[in-house]
């Protein structure tokens, strides 16, 4: 009778053990790419950091502490920019997150020409933004013979301003947003469903589930995990929003578009001979905080909800 065999003692890591088990030259082959990184990436956020303690336009600079917080804080506009911010994005959310599940739930359904659709679906994400833009600007036209108005005409609806009115601005940018971004956010439910197994919609289809009931039940809960990191995605993109209400309205009418992207813009471009940087990266680095925590708590409110 043999003994039982004895647990295997592990070996406590040492600074020795590392360099004989080649630490050293690991280190040295990531070196570079640590010092890029550091170079462009953690450096510009700490030089930002440091700014928003100072009174600067690049050219001369003031320790002022708190102060840049302060007037941004105070700052009358600041109230608007962050409701206009939180309504694109809810209208982004409603308007915009369901259609590219639902585009791609229907393009995996067809059995044909499926790689046509999926170039035309993706079509807008190639589109130059700022081309996108001025088309879009064209279609805007608030005049009767503009492209949307002329088109609404046919059934007897406008014209409408658009882009004119304040109640109208912020939808016809999320109008715009949505077409220029649902592309790349169907190629990736697309994606997804290719991992969906066949055998949960043949079962489904045997316990006689229509199209309906599979998407629901089957096709729904297997996307969990990817809608809910789209959704955060979402969210982090449309609170950064800037190019739309730069190029289409430049905040207007009234500052019915300004959002807190174009207000940091206006703090450090508002004139000439250069704005208030330190202003501008304060709110910078109130925003990046405050999407910081808001993607800690979403990742953490679902962690359980979107792996069980």
């Amino acid at each position: 009778m043999t003994a039982p065999a004895q647990p295997r003692r592990l070996r406590r890591r040492t600074p020795l053990t590392w360099l004989r088990g080649g630490g050293l030259s690991n280190l040295l082959f990531l070196a570079p790419m640590i010092v890029v990184f550091a170079l462009y990436s953690w450096g510009p956020i700490l030089q930002t950091v440091w700014m928003a303690f100072q009174k600067t336009n690049l050219i001369t600079s003031q320790f002022v502490g708190l102060q840049n917080f302060v007037n941004v804080l105070n700052d009358p506009v600041l109230p608007t920019a962050v409701l206009n911010t939180l309504y694109f994005a809810l209208l982004a959310l409603l308007l915009g997150f369901p259609v590219p599940i639902v585009l791609a739930v229907l393009m995996s359904e067809v059995r044909r020409a499926k790689g046509l659709y999926s170039v035309l679906a993706y079509l807008p994400v190639v589109v130059p933004p700022v081309v996108a833009v001025l088309l879009w600007k064209f279609f805007f036209d608030a005049s009767p013979t503009g492209v949307f108005n002329t088109i609404l005409g046919w059934v007897g609806l406008g014209p409408f301003p658009w882009l004119q009115s304040a109640s109208s601005a912020m939808p016809s940018l999320v109008l715009e947003a949505t077409w220029a971004a649902a592309g790349g956010s169907v190629i990736i439910y697309l994606a997804a469903l290719l991992s969906v197994p066949p055998e949960l919609y043949d079962a489904a289809e045997v316990d006689g589930a229509g199209i309906g009931r599979k998407i629901w039940h089957v096709t729904l809960p297997q996307l969990r995990g990817v809608i809910f990191v789209m959704l955060i995605l979402q969210v982090l993109a449309t609170a950064q929003v800037f190019l739309e209400p730069f190029l289409f309205t430049s905040g207007g009418p009234n500052n019915a578009t300004v959002t807190v992207l174009l207000l940091i813009y206006r703090y450090a471009f508002q004139n000439s001979l250069g704005g208030n940087y330190g202003e501008a990266t304060a709110l910078s680095l109130l925003l990046a905080i405050v999407l910081a925590v808001l993607s800690f708590a979403y990742f953490q409110a679902t962690k359980r909800w979107s792996s069980s």
